[in-house]
């Protein structure tokens, strides 16, 4: 009988350790989550600044042919770069800018405009 308390009482422990992990890690996880989240949400001056301008779409079309048509096509059709139409159904407008300026994707160079050139270019961007 004593020998049954104690193993009782040893499973129970380790059950209790177990469950403790769990719930550690679980809250591990959610920090780390909610951490990434806020960090992925952050938004620098640059994107914050463009973002509250209006932008003028003829202006974005000649920005566009200035600097994005060698490589996107003068309608936007895509070459070298990717087709543009519908852009702003696949990207957030934030990811749009930063897609633009980070150089990040080659063969696209690194590329920043003012702030309300970038406006300017988004806009015509949406109206794709």
């Amino acid at each position: 009988m004593t020998k049954v308390l104690l193993n009782n009482r040893l499973t129970e422990t380790g059950l209790f350790y177990k469950a403790a992990l769990i719930a550690l890690a679980v809250i591990l996880a959610s920090v780390l989550c909610a951490a990434s989240i806020y960090q992925f949400r952050r938004v620098d001056p640059y994107v914050q600044d463009v973002l509250s301008l209006t932008g003028d779409s003829v202006q974005g079309q000649i920005i566009f042919q200035l600097n994005c048509a060698g490589c996107h096509g003068v309608s936007a059709d895509g070459l070298v770069g990717p087709n543009l139409h519908h852009v702003s159904s696949r990207k957030s407008p934030t990811r749009i800018i930063r897609q633009v300026i980070s150089g990040d994707t080659p063969p696209m160079p690194q590329f920043q405009p003012s702030s309300q050139a970038m406006a300017d270019l988004l806009e015509y961007l949406n109206r794709l």
